[in-house]
């Protein structure tokens, strides 16, 4: 191997930001580099074979070399400016021959520029801390779930009670019902409320990527791991809240983790050898009937009783057709604001079509048929014309909503001719799906989003419905 010259030591000394001084074992100076010199305003020749303590003032380098005990990031006045000084000894064989010392800022101006750089710093992390922080505050409370049906306030008034508990909370309901609202408001009325709500949609996430999402992984834990590894939601979420959305769509694999991550009240980076304790509360939520996935082995039984601690069941829109009016008007004062209208209302037409629609994808279709009509209304009043086509050309089985209930049933029951369970529940989803891909204009992308699925369950979906 190569020895680097006198010259080349000297040259990197030079490029470095530091001052730097050698001593021996007594205390004189063997070596003092030429910016620390100018700083002293004396020159190498000046200084070399000359006592440390005679040359540089409150130094402690001498001291160093008798007690052989390194002094880090120590405060040093010299020529009326403020160093950081380093002074570390030097061993050769177990024997202290000597030590080196360096500072750093040659002058007042270097300081405050160095100081100024470190607020800004610290000004910028400050800024992201908060952003991060407001990101994980849950959004919404029980004011913002609108409904006035009686099965929506027995509902409401059922979460407010279990709020203060602890306990482990279940919420299933079709897609775009509100179950994340309802999740969010729960945790913004219990005693976690301060803590961080942190949702997961556990469809959107790969396989292979969501051990690490949760728990976390260590640095070098796999390939393109982040170095210095990566906090997991779990971790994230301590003292709060996680909401596990679609759990139904968690891998086999993986729900046996999360189990005993639940158990053991613990958790293990990926890569990691360390357990790290937990304390997050969990509200799951799912589409799906995790009771008949138990019975087809597709979900772990002891998972289920494990979050089905508490369980709310959202009734879907077509249940509570009395809260469309106040649905509606909440969601024009949101689009109001987004697309600079006021008092947007809806024809006396356009609210029966509404109210008739069985809405598949519940409150978040709604919304989207509404946004759809702002974007291409003239006036301040909601026309049918304004209406996606599939509302406009609504079939006459659909129109239901305004005859009584018992009317509506009795036409439901003879025009539907009874099937098993298994193959009736699998006929209303691809119903949905084809009027979901007719609003969408046949953008599964924009489908699975309305659905409140993953892109690859719709596209599974569609190749076992035979949907074009």
């Amino acid at each position: 191997m190569k020895r680097l010259s006198r010259e080349w030591l000297e040259q990197i000394i030079h490029l470095l930001n530091e001052r730097i001084v050698v001593v021996d074992n007594e205390g004189t100076i063997i070596y003092m580099d030429h910016a620390y010199c100018d700083l002293l305003n004396t020159k190498q020749e000046d200084v070399i074979g000359k006592p440390v303590q005679e040359i540089i003032e409150n130094t402690r380098m001498h001291i160093v070399t008798k007690t052989g005990e390194r002094e880090v990031e120590h405060f040093q006045p010299i020529n009326d400016s403020v160093m950081v000084a380093n002074r570390f000894p030097i061993m050769i064989d177990g024997k202290l021959e000597g030590a080196v010392g360096t500072v750093m800022f040659a002058d007042p101006e270097n300081l405050r520029s160095f100081k100024n750089r470190i607020q800004r710093l610290v000004k910028d992390l400050s800024y992201y801390r908060s952003k991060v922080e407001k990101e994980l505050k849950s959004s919404y409370t029980f004011d913002d779930l609108v409904g006035d049906s009686s099965s929506f306030r027995a509902l409401k008034d059922f979460a407010k009670v279990i709020s203060g508990s602890n306990s482990s909370v279940l919420i299933s309901g079709e897609s775009g019902t509100g179950k994340e609202l309802f999740a969010s408001s729960i945790h913004n009325n219990s005693f976690r409320d301060q803590a961080p709500f942190v949702p997961i949609n556990c469809a959107a996430i790969p396989e292979e990527l969501l051990e690490s999402e949760l728990f976390g992984y260590e640095d070098g834990a796999f390939t393109g791991a982040k170095k210095g590894g990566k906090k997991g939601l779990f971790e994230v979420a301590q003292n709060g809240t996680l909401f596990l959305d679609e759990i139904g769509d968690m891998p086999l694999s993986m729900q046996s983790k999360l189990l005993r991550a639940l158990q053991e009240k613990e958790i293990q980076p990926v890569g990691g050898q360390r357990r790290i304790p937990i304390d997050v509360r969990i509200i799951a939520a799912t589409h799906r009937n995790l009771e008949e996935m138990v019975k087809e082995g597709t979900f772990r039984q002891d998972l289920y009783y494990r979050i089905n601690v508490i369980h709310l069941e959202i009734p879907p829109l077509r249940n509570r057709v009395e809260d469309i009016p106040l649905l509606i008007k909440m969601l024009l004062s949101k689009l109001e604001k987004r697309f600079y209208k006021k008092q947007v209302t809806c024809s006396t037409e356009v609210m029966e079509k509404l109210k008739r629609h069985l809405w598949p994808g519940n409150v978040r279709e709604l919304e989207n048929v509404l946004e759809r009509a702002i974007n291409v209304l003239k006036g301040n009043r909601i026309e049918v014309v304004d209406l996606p086509l599939y509302l406009r050309d609504m079939e006459e089985n659909e129109e239901l909503g305004h005859v009584g209930n018992e009317t509506k049933k009795a036409i439901q029951e003879s025009s539907i001719p009874i099937r098993p369970l298994k193959d009736t529940v699998a006929m209303a989803e691809k119903q949905a799906i084809e009027r979901t891909l007719r609003f969408t204009n046949g953008n599964k992308l924009e489908a699975a989003k309305l659905l409140g699925i993953g892109k690859t369950s719709l596209y599974d979906k569609c190749k076992l419905y035979e949907i074009q």
